[in-house]
Protein backbone atom coordinates (compact mmCIF):
# COMPACT_ATOMS: atom_id res chain seq x y z
CA UNK A 1 0.00 0.00 0.00
CA UNK A 2 1.18 3.43 -1.15
CA UNK A 3 1.13 5.82 1.35
CA UNK A 4 0.51 9.27 1.63
CA UNK A 5 2.60 11.07 0.19
CA UNK A 6 4.71 14.45 1.12
CA UNK A 7 3.84 18.06 0.25
CA UNK A 8 7.03 19.34 0.57
CA UNK A 9 9.80 17.64 -0.77
CA UNK A 10 13.10 17.89 1.25
CA UNK A 11 16.24 17.44 -0.62
CA UNK A 12 18.94 17.35 2.22
CA UNK A 13 16.69 14.04 4.07
CA UNK A 14 18.19 10.78 4.08
CA UNK A 15 16.01 7.87 2.66
CA UNK A 16 15.57 6.71 6.57
CA UNK A 17 14.16 9.73 7.46
CA UNK A 18 11.80 10.03 4.64
CA UNK A 19 10.54 6.87 5.76
CA UNK A 20 10.01 7.77 8.89
CA UNK A 21 8.37 10.86 7.83
CA UNK A 22 5.50 8.68 5.59
CA UNK A 23 5.09 6.77 8.40
CA UNK A 24 4.37 9.89 10.73
CA UNK A 25 2.11 11.41 8.32
CA UNK A 26 -0.07 8.40 7.95
CA UNK A 27 0.59 7.53 11.48
CA UNK A 28 -3.56 7.36 12.74
CA UNK A 29 -4.84 5.14 9.83
CA UNK A 30 -2.00 2.93 10.38
CA UNK A 31 -2.62 2.69 13.86
CA UNK A 32 -6.65 2.20 13.88
CA UNK A 33 -6.18 -0.53 10.48
CA UNK A 34 -2.78 -2.45 11.82
CA UNK A 35 -2.78 -1.72 15.50
CA UNK A 36 -0.02 -4.20 17.55
CA UNK A 37 1.32 -5.37 14.13
CA UNK A 38 4.82 -4.98 13.01
CA UNK A 39 4.74 -2.89 9.70
CA UNK A 40 7.84 -2.45 7.31
CA UNK A 41 7.90 0.59 5.28
CA UNK A 42 10.46 0.83 1.80
CA UNK A 43 10.26 3.33 -0.69
CA UNK A 44 7.25 5.30 1.23
CA UNK A 45 5.21 2.07 0.63
CA UNK A 46 3.99 -0.63 3.40
CA UNK A 47 5.44 -4.02 2.01
CA UNK A 48 4.28 -6.38 4.64
CA UNK A 49 2.35 -6.52 8.31
CA UNK A 50 3.30 -8.83 10.60
CA UNK A 51 2.55 -10.04 14.09
CA UNK A 52 6.65 -10.22 15.24
CA UNK A 53 9.33 -8.14 15.25
CA UNK A 54 11.32 -10.93 14.37
CA UNK A 55 9.46 -12.15 11.61
CA UNK A 56 9.48 -8.44 9.90
CA UNK A 57 12.82 -7.80 9.88
CA UNK A 58 13.11 -11.24 8.16
CA UNK A 59 11.26 -10.59 5.32
CA UNK A 60 13.06 -7.08 5.16
CA UNK A 61 15.88 -8.31 5.23
CA UNK A 62 15.37 -11.03 2.78
CA UNK A 63 13.87 -8.61 0.01
CA UNK A 64 16.03 -5.59 0.79
CA UNK A 65 19.14 -6.63 2.16
CA UNK A 66 20.91 -4.45 4.55
CA UNK A 67 18.34 -1.17 4.19
CA UNK A 68 17.65 0.78 4.55
CA UNK A 69 14.19 0.41 5.42
CA UNK A 70 11.92 1.38 8.38
CA UNK A 71 10.11 -1.47 11.11
CA UNK A 72 7.71 -0.04 13.23
CA UNK A 73 4.72 -1.56 15.34
CA UNK A 74 1.97 0.43 14.96
CA UNK A 75 0.19 1.85 18.42
CA UNK A 76 3.60 1.89 20.26
CA UNK A 77 5.89 4.13 20.72
CA UNK A 78 9.15 4.64 18.36
CA UNK A 79 12.65 2.46 19.60
CA UNK A 80 15.51 2.67 18.13
CA UNK A 81 17.82 -0.11 17.89
CA UNK A 82 22.07 0.33 17.31
CA UNK A 83 22.74 -0.37 13.68
CA UNK A 84 24.09 -4.00 12.89
CA UNK A 85 27.55 -4.04 11.28
CA UNK A 86 28.76 -6.93 8.73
Amino acid sequence: MRLRPSTASKPNQSFLQREIAAYERNCAMLETEYSGRWIVVHDEEIVGTYESFEDAAHDAACQFGRGPYLIRQAGAAPMTLPAIGF
